[in-house]
C-alpha cells in the first residue's frame, strides 16, 4: 500500500510507541524521545482527546506532531471501521516495528499498539486521566518538569514547562 501514509524517514533518535486512548477510540504511532515531555505538557492543559493533545502538542514541536495528525488522517481515509487487506499487509512488512501511525481497530492492530519500539512504550489515557509506561528505557517521565521547544525538528533555546494536576496518574 503506497498511498502516502508512509512518512519520511524518521531520524535516529529514542523511538517510542505512542498509544493515545480517548473516549473515541485508540491510535498508536512512533515518536522521539522528548515526545513524553511534550505529550506530558498537553495533557496538563487538559487534552481530552487524541486531536486536541496534538493541537496542544504542536506548540511545543509541530513538525512532529503534523506527521502524526497527517498519518492518522490518512490511515482514516483508506480504513473505516476495518483494516483494509492492503493497510494489513503493510503492517506485517514492518518487521514488527509499525512506523505509520494507524488507529486500533481489531486484534491485530491493538497487538502493534502494544509492541514497544526502540526505546519502549508509554500509554496516554486520555480518558482515565492516567500515563503508563509500560517499557521506558529512555528517561523516567515525571509530573512536573521541563523540555525544549522544537522548530522545524530542531531544539530551541527556548523552553516550555508543565505541571500535571493531582487528577492524572502517573504509573510508574
Amino acid at each position: 500500500m503506497n498511498n502516502g501514509a508512509k512518512p519520511r524517514a524518521q531520524k535516529s533518535f529514542a523511538r517510542f510507541r505512542f498509544t493515545v486512548i480517548d473516549r473515541d477510540g485508540t491510535v498508536s504511532f512512533l515518536g522521539p524521545g522528548h515526545g513524553l515531555k511534550v505529550f506530558a505538557a498537553a495533557c496538563s492543559r487538559g487534552a481530552e482527546n487524541y486531536r486536541a493533545l496534538l493541537a496542544l502538542a504542536a506548540e511545543y514541536d509541530s513538525s512532529w506532531t503534523s506527521e502524526v495528525r497527517r498519518g492518522i488522517d490518512i490511515f482514516d481515509e483508506h480504513n473505516t471501521s476495518t483494516i483494509t487487506e492492503a493497510f494489513s499487509a503493510q503492517l506485517r512488512a514492518d518487521e514488527g516495528e509499525p512506523t505509520i501511525p494507524f488507529r486500533v481497530l481489531d486484534s491485530e492492530t491493538r497487538a502493534r499498539s502494544m509492541q514497544p519500539s526502540k526505546s519502549g512504550l508509554v500509554l496516554f489515557n486520555l480518558k482515565d486521566k492516567r500515563i503508563v509506561q509500560v517499557q521506558n528505557s529512555y528517561a523516567d517521565l515525571r509530573r512536573q518538569g521541563r523540555g525544549r521547544i522544537r522548530s522545524d525538528g530542531r531544539p530551541t533555546r527556548s523552553l516550555f514547562y508543565y505541571s500535571l494536576p493531582d487528577s492524572w496518574q502517573l504509573v510508574p
